[in-house]
């Protein structure tokens, strides 16, 4: 059995969140952690957590669907649930991967989600050859080699990335930035830190080292941390 793809809904109606939270919890392979009803609480919630999947309506007071798609700079895997059909082409734009047309009915629920299960096994594959991230550093975009980032420090709405050679203001949150790092070869250690597992050169009772630094862990985040460093004998 594959592992659960945490997934929210972002939805102004009540009924919508009926319908697709009942969908979801029949369906071990999802699990869902959060039910917002307006763009804002998304954002909010987006900033601080890791999210695979998001069901989207379009036409919500404020701001819309497509216009929260245009607005984070990263963004899970996203299926839009609308009743209306117009923005079809537009979302595809954006990487959204399957459109609902509500009523939803779950036949196409199910579709739509073996759509984006497919989908995931093509970015795992592609994740295995990704060597590069690309970040925006004074208004310029600037490709990072991974195996040159030692760890990256949260500083508001900028990270800071430590590299080897240098440090980098990156325009992006600790968040957004763990979605485009492989899972495989960095954790995040701390609200405020994600590190490179081949980098740490040891670790103390609450912080873990790297080039001499400490870094502090998160109590939420030591068990996984043990149970990833144990092949590197650290």
């Amino acid at each position: 059995m594959r592992e659960s793809k945490k997934c929210i809904i972002v939805d102004d109606e009540p009924a919508a969140h009926y319908v697709l939270a009942n969908y979801i919890k029949q369906n071990p392979n999802l699990e869902l952690v959060f039910q917002g009803y307006n763009g804002i609480e998304a954002m909010d919630y987006l900033r601080e957590n890791k999210v695979d999947l998001m069901f989207l309506d379009i036409n919500m007071p404020e701001i819309s669907g497509m216009e929260l798609l245009k607005i984070l700079q990263v963004h899970p895997k996203t299926i839009l649930t609308t009743a209306y059909s117009e923005f079809a082409l537009e979302s595809y734009d954006y990487g959204v991967i399957d459109y609902l047309l509500k009523p939803i009915y779950f036949p196409r629920f199910l579709k739509a989600i073996d759509r984006f299960f497919s989908n995931e096994n093509t970015v795992q594959k592609e994740e295995e050859t990704v060597n590069s991230v690309s970040v925006k550093v004074d208004g310029y975009f600037v490709n990072i080699e991974l195996d040159q980032v030692l760890y990256a420090q949260s500083f508001g709405n900028y990270v800071k990335l430590h590299t080897i050679k240098r440090t980098y203001l990156a325009s992006i949150t600790t968040t957004e930035l763990e979605k485009c790092l492989p899972e495989k070869n960095f954790i995040r250690i701390h609200k405020s830190y994600i590190v490179a597992l081949d980098k740490i050169e040891g670790t103390e009772k609450d912080f873990v080292v790297i080039k001499k630094e400490k870094l502090p862990i998160g109590i939420t985040y030591r068990r996984e941390l043990t149970e990833r460093l144990k092949k590197f004998d650290l």
